[in-house]
């Protein structure tokens, strides 16, 4: 079984930065969209990035546009979200997703719903104060 492992949060004033990565374990993500959410309390979960399977294709919520980036590293088995100029309405835990891009293509502009998720991470806190 597919199991995902988040890594990387922690607390960081405003404008700091840090680097999130979810590194696999069962199966390799060769195949697999990675997607990155994030949930606050109170709030629903949303989606921040997702990156296709090959790494050629990237998708971003605008709201962190030009501040985060996602790559990946399918040797290590791993995909990063480096997120720079901080900000506390980033303040959430972190999850990441695997979807099986065979079964979901990667579509530009769009990452792939939640429900189609095949395994999911057990987050990372990131909490963003002064």
């Amino acid at each position: 079984q597919l199991q995902l492992v988040e890594s990387g949060g922690g607390l960081v004033q405003p404008g700091g930065s840090l680097r999130l990565s979810c590194v696999a374990s069962g199966m390799t993500l060769d195949y697999y969209i990675i997607s990155w959410y994030r949930q606050a309390p109170g709030e629903e979960r949303e989606v921040v990035s997702c990156i296709s399977a090959s790494g050629g294709m990237t998708n971003y919520v605008d709201s962190v546009k030009g501040r985060f980036s996602i790559s990946r590293d399918n040797a290590k088995n791993k995909v990063d979200l480096q997120m720079n100029d901080l900000k506390p309405e980033d303040t959430a835990n972190y999850y990441c997703a695997a979807t099986f891009q065979p079964r979901v293509r990667f579509v530009q502009g769009q990452c792939p719903p939640d429900k189609e998720a095949e395994a999911w991470g057990q987050g990372t806190q990131v909490t963003v104060s002064s």
